[in-house]
């Protein structure tokens, strides 16, 4: 269990930790000649049962609060202090309003220096204590007199005696998540190296581990570790942990940042939250306010935009983006508090929603949906919830376990769920009901029975058009994965790049298959310049509308394409085409040092492949309409083809 202190300056906090841990936290020389704590403070007490106690003891100052929130963020019981002589004072309530928007529901109050006021005082204070804390997650909880500089005083030994004995019966926290220490202190010590401590907020961590320090994104390794401030193999969810780290110098770590599994957290600077102003804010909140949040260990300036409405009241509460000015790292459920923008109040808090927000489309429909999902989620909702509000497309996996914070073999699926494979790596597959995937299924076919009914004479469409047809938004790696599977079951079918439905498929007789190999050999010998329909029917002395339908034909068949109505190349001359077009594109990048948008021009189209500009220009068209490639201002460039569409 980690005991955090809360409360005014000078009520004796440090004192108190000193009486019950032996360990004085003040170990500044600035806060020991002034008296005054500036610093978090750390302190540990071995338990009956062989366990540690910690304690995190935090200034008290006004000034100081960013450092307080950051001690109080990963506490499981609060020890609010309050000193007999001063009774409630300003901190004392803020540190208590702190400690409500953090979610602390466990604690007890020393009422210290009771030796310096009669037992009317003393009275009196505990009166206004316990109205103080009524409305509180704190309500009820015990008081303790004490005057903890005194020997042997029987109050201090109580609150030792109940501390340990609530730190011996409290359930330990999940630790199958994944790891995320939050970094409240970072220095250096001769002979081992950088050393960061904080509260582990989830999961496990073991000497040995690769971590990720984010948001920056650096790889670090776990050389050795204390837990409790004791040497230990492994640190789990809720334990006090300093781990020494390879890999990384002193400076590139502060507070606020994280030490997390990899696939914990992804840095931004949007995040949708549950914000609630608190009934004495004073103040009207709306868009572009700027606050203090204070998240983890973290401390950062963010600009307010309202999802629900365009103000926001005292004592209300409604969904709100955050826009930090750098990246922050956070999990659904989250807490945080805000500040004013002078920083001298506390005005509210919340929990995170999506700590990846989207900076467009805030405020439809589908976006609240999503973030009622996530609510539903954080109140104890299986996964389900989440899925059925990404119709169609699922959600990838290191999602899934972003949101949730659990690794993959920890997901609880629902039983109508599916992995889909998009690659050989966990962050490439994907997730969703198997009616979603049967919708993606049956939407693509849909889009392929409508391409059929309005253009009966083409063989088929690629599969990047179809996908503009039929599902644009769609992860273009899952779309793939669609289209594989209607092919491997038989439903849709590939003739080169083309896919069709199998009944769209043309047999030859034959009279006309030994025709077809006379025009086929015709176009092929035509190189990049192939006669028109009219000349093929006078060279073979048939009618036009014969060789035209015959072709037709062959193009259903995937051996000859079709640039313009009666214009058609043989299948090899135009990979030969595309070929070239990708060859050119690739030296203009080479010689040029250009970027990926680097074109081919129709003159230079034209020079390249020895036809005139009219067919020149009939060619790009085609590459254009099929999506392999694109215009971009007066050049083609690649759309993302390759040659095995040809």
């Amino acid at each position: 269990m980690i005991v955090g202190t809360a409360g005014h300056i000078d009520h004796g906090k440090t004192t108190l930790i000193k009486a019950l841990t032996g360990v004085n936290t003040d170990r500044l020389k600035e806060e020991q000649e002034r008296g005054i704590s500036i610093e978090l403070g750390y302190a540990y007490t071995a338990l009956p049962n062989g366990e540690v106690l910690g304690f995190i003891d935090v200034p008290g100052h006004e000034r100081l609060v960013h450092t307080m929130v950051a001690g109080a963020s990963g506490i499981d019981f609060a020890l609010l202090v309050i000193a007999a002589d001063d009774g409630v004072m300003p901190q004392t309530r803020e540190h208590l309003e702190i400690l409500q928007w953090l979610g602390v529901d466990a604690g007890a109050v020393a009422l210290t220096k009771i030796d310096r006021v009669d037992e009317a005082r003393i009275a009196d204070v505990t009166i206004e204590i316990e109205a103080l804390l009524a409305s509180s997650r704190l309500a009820g909880v015990p008081i303790f007199n004490v005057a903890a500089h005194l020997p042997q005083d029987a109050g201090t030994t109580a609150l030792q005696q109940h501390l340990h004995a609530v730190a011996q019966s409290m359930p330990p926290r999940r630790a199958n998540g994944l790891f995320r220490l939050a970094i409240d202190r970072v220095f250096t010590l001769p002979g081992h190296g950088t050393v960061a401590t904080g509260t582990v907020f989830s999961g496990q961590v073991r000497s040995g581990d690769h971590l990720t320090l984010m948001p920056a994104g650096d790889t670090v390794r776990v050389r050795s570790l204390h837990v409790q401030n004791r040497p230990a193999a492994a640190g789990s969810a809720g334990q006090r942990c300093a781990l020494n780290l390879s890999g990384i110098d002193k400076d590139a770590i502060k507070r606020g940042d994280w030490l997390a599994d990899p696939r914990a957290l992804t840095p931004s600077t949007r995040v949708d939250v549950a914000l609630q102003l608190s009934a004495s804010a004073g103040l009207v909140l709306r868009n572009r306010s700027l606050l203090h949040v204070h998240l983890g260990t973290s401390h950062q300036l963010a600009h307010v935009t309202l999802l629900e409405g365009n103000a926001l009241n005292a004592g209300n509460r409604c969904r709100a983006q955050l826009q930090f000015e750098s990246a922050v790292c956070a999990t659904p459920g989250d807490r945080f508090i805000v500040r004013n923008a002078q920083a001298n109040m506390t005005i509210g808090g919340g929990h995170v929603l999506d700590p990846t927000a989207p900076a467009r489309k805030r405020r439809t429909p589908e976006r609240q949906a999503w973030l009622d999902a996530i609510e539903k989620m954080l109140s104890g909702a299986d996964l389900k919830v989440l899925l059925q509000a990404t119709s169609p497309g699922g959600l990838r996996l290191s999602t899934l376990m972003q949101l949730s914070g659990l690794p993959s073999d920890a997901l609880p699926f629902p039983p109508d769920a599916q992995t889909i494979a998009t690659g050989s790596l966990e962050q490439d597959r994907f997730v969703m009901l198997s009616t979603q995937w049967q919708s993606l299924k049956a939407c693509a076919v849909d889009a392929l029975t409508d391409f059929h009914a309005r253009f009966p004479d083409e063989q088929g469409v690629d599969g990047g058009r179809l996908r503009r047809m039929a599902q644009p938004t769609l992860d273009t790696a899952l779309w793939l994965a669609v289209l594989t599977s209607l092919i491997e079951d038989g439903t849709i079918r590939r003739s080169g790049p083309w896919l069709h439905l199998p009944q769209h498929a043309v047999a030859l007789s034959e009279s006309e298959q030994a025709l077809a190999t006379q025009l086929l050999a015709a176009l092929a010998a035509a190189g990049f310049d192939p006669p028109w329909v009219r000349d093929l029917a006078r060279l073979h002395s048939l009618p036009e509308e014969q060789v035209r339908q015959l072709l037709r034909k062959l193009l259903r068949q995937g051996s000859v394409y079709q640039i313009e109505r009666d214009l058609f190349y043989h299948h090899e001359r135009m990979r030969e085409l595309a070929a070239l077009m990708a060859s050119l594109i690739a030296q203009q990048e080479t010689e040029s040092n250009a970027s990926a948008a680097a074109g081919v021009s129709a003159a230079s189209w034209r020079d390249a492949t020895g036809i005139g500009r009219k067919r020149a220009i009939q060619i790009l068209e085609f590459f254009d309409r099929i999506g392999y490639t694109r215009r971009l201002r007066d050049a083609h460039v690649l759309r993302g083809g390759d040659l095995d569409w040809f």
